[in-house]
């Protein structure tokens, strides 16, 4: 049997459920260690979170595994491999932190947990602030937080290099393959998916909003996933300034934040409305609230909405990636609740989970910067139900 399915292509070391940024990224790093299959529900990798990010690299963005998961990828991401892609991945945006007075705890918080890692993050005081973002009302901001090295991503250069770069060392991609069952029989696993059985030694379960779900077909016990909505809108900026150099601006308590985008400016009201998986559209009341916050905190006058739309973030309870081995069901590789930093944090959860799903240490230059296997963890979670 075991020759027969050689034979056919159709036997691989890793299996990876989905073909987003995480799967995708795994998928790269793990290429050179061994047969790589990636399964995609849709009928092109990244339809869902992935292909809807409007991503911001901000080293003081997230929690502490967070952050030391974003500073350890920045090299990669600044300087990829010859070949990866064709344009640059990061160009310089700079991430501005705004609060009321009533804000100033927010802003303080926010101060420490950046300039504690980075040289690059200072306080601004309101006239600071208004000189770099000109239509936030007089009044409204009573002091900032700048994180000058923050930057806009490329998040199609930086999936499709990972997807190309992948398929380069011999991985393969499999789409409208959604994954219909899966059993452990034998060491292995068998794997059905868009009317076909696949089998591997591991299955690394990428699968996003759906990775409870995938996790429930395999018999393991589900993380607790939750995925919520987060709106975004693209609405023409102030004719009567400039205003491409901008820096993205965000509320102290991410009650919105906006920066330049595609000539002209992109604003989110910041929702987590919990949702199950699905190909999730913006809601008109939440478009409705990010026009309206947008428009009490600054000058600016939204009179047409350019494009709309939703996308899926995924959290766990302590809103931390859930990297590593199924500490029940043999096999089963979690690579899940990446929330709102998959994208950012993508080359070193890349190489995490390979290093992992291969059975070895976390790469020795990631534990530098504060990344440890534990914390990622699906063991974490302890006996009982994780929900």
């Amino acid at each position: 049997m075991a020759t027969d399915i050689i034979s056919q292509g159709r036997s691989f070391d890793f299996l990876i459920v989905g073909a987003g940024m995480a799967g995708a990224s795994a998928a790269y790093f793990l290429s050179t260690e061994g047969s790589v299959l990636m399964l995609e529900m849709e009928s092109q990798p990244g339809y869902h979170t992935t292909g809807r990010s409007a991503a911001l690299f901000s080293e003081a963005y997230g929690n502490a595994p967070i952050r030391a998961l974003t500073s350890s990828g920045r090299a990669f991401l600044i300087d990829p491999p010859d070949g990866f892609a064709n344009t640059a991945i990061l160009t310089p945006r700079g991430a501005l932190f705004v609060g009321r007075e009533d804000q100033m705890a927010s802003l303080d918080a926010a101060y420490e947990a950046g300039a504690e890692h980075l040289d690059s993050v200072q306080r601004l005081t309101a006239r600071d602030v208004r000189e770099l973002v000109p239509v936030l009302r007089e009044g409204y901001a009573a002091a900032g937080v700048l994180e000058a090295d923050a930057m806009d991503m490329d998040v199609n250069a930086l999936h499709q290099g990972f997807l190309r770069g992948a398929r380069g060392r011999g991985a393969q991609l499999r789409q409208d393959a959604r994954v219909a069952g899966l059993k452990r029989e034998n060491g292995a696993w068998r794997v059905r998916a868009g009317g076909e059985n696949f089998f591997a030694k591991v299955v690394i379960n990428a699968a996003g909003a759906w990775c409870d779900e995938v996790a429930t077909l395999a018999g393991a016990r589900p993380v607790g996933l939750v995925p919520k909505r987060r709106t975004a809108i693209l609405f023409d900026g102030p004719s009567e300034m400039p205003f491409a150099a901008w820096p993205a601006f965000i509320d102290a308590d991410e009650e919105f934040y906006a920066r330049p985008e595609s000539g002209a400016l992109m604003g989110s009201p910041a929702d987590e409305t919990p949702m199950a998986p699905c190909d999730v559209q913006a809601e008109e009341l939440d478009i409705a609230i990010a026009v309206d916050r947008l428009q009490t905190a600054t000058t600016l006058e939204i009179r047409r909405i350019i494009r709309s739309w939703a996308g899926l973030r995924s959290f766990v309870a302590d809103k931390t990636p859930v990297v590593g081995f199924d500490p029940e069901v043999d096999g089963f590789f979690w690579l899940a609740g990446q929330g709102g930093y998959g994208i950012q944090t993508s080359p070193s959860m890349g190489r995490v989970a390979a290093a992992l799903a291969r059975g070895d240490d976390v790469p020795a230059d990631l534990q530098q910067f504060g990344v440890v296997a534990a914390e990622l963890s699906p063991g974490r979670f302890g006996p009982g139900p994780m929900d």
